[in-house]
């Protein structure tokens, strides 16, 4: 029963686009990422993801030209199936929750996939 500081933890890594796993709780993983620039368009078919800024801006692409825009301290959830594409301009720390099966990139595989195993603990 020890308190996460979730500052002193982004201060732990440096890579953006691969999430670091902080906590569990109902078979749900608690995730930090750094991001900066464009990821890839995906979708997790069966799980929805929740984004939370904790510092900087994220927007996420929907297709048919719609997109949310996150600003530190909102939250958007992206429900099972949706194709999403997250930019961000400048370094952006983000929160996620979402089930432990959830894929990184969900059905699309690139080289900076990072396969469920492969997820760190911090």
């Amino acid at each position: 029963m020890i308190p996460v500081n979730l500052k002193e933890k982004f201060s732990l890594f440096d890579e953006y686009w691969t999430p670091k796993i902080v906590g569990e709780l109902n078979d749900q993983y608690v995730k930090l990422a750094k991001l900066k620039g464009k990821f890839v368009w995906h979708s997790h078919e069966n799980e929805d993801e929740l984004f939370y800024i904790v510092k900087g801006e994220l927007v996420l692409k929907f297709r048919e030209n719609n997109e949310v825009v996150l600003k530190e301290g909102e939250m958007h959830i992206v429900p099972a199936g949706v194709e999403h594409f997250p930019i961000a301009e400048k370094e952006c720390w983000v929160v996620l929750v979402e089930p432990k099966s959830t894929t990184h990139t969900g059905s699309t595989q690139t080289d900076g996939t990072v396969d469920i195993e492969d997820q760190e603990w911090i």
